[in-house]
């Protein structure tokens, strides 16, 4: 099983930065996938950005040149620093861990950006 916490949601300007962290209970080594998830109201869950086992990353179209994801092997936790914001990326960000054919998921953490 993997546990994963999310943190530093909050609320932000438009064009402000924000951080995400995402505490995994698990070594990195041992997950083949991580990445972020987000959820405004009334959409459906999508992708924000991945990062794998080796270090390759892929971001959604929507956020790619403002959102940065990244790891730390040594404190197991993935990152997403988020610049440029604007309202359109308020929503429930979640962390995800996929280990073979399991996904794992956090409980989220909100970030809300305002004009």
């Amino acid at each position: 099983q993997v546990l994963l916490a999310e943190s530093g949601g909050g609320s932000v300007q438009a064009g402000g930065s924000l951080g995400l962290s995402c505490a995994c209970s698990r070594s990195l080594y041992s997950i083949n996938v991580m990445g972020w998830y987000r959820q405004a109201p009334g959409k459906e869950r999508e992708l924000v950005a991945t990062i794998t086992r080796d270090g390759s990353t892929t971001y959604a179209d929507l956020v790619k040149g403002r959102f940065t994801i990244s790891r730390d092997n040594a404190k197991n936790t993935i990152d997403l620093q988020m610049n440029s914001l604007k309202p359109e990326d308020t929503a429930v960000y979640y962390c995800h861990a996929k280990v073979t054919i399991i996904n794992y998921w956090g409980k989220g953490t909100l970030v809300t950006v305002s004009s």
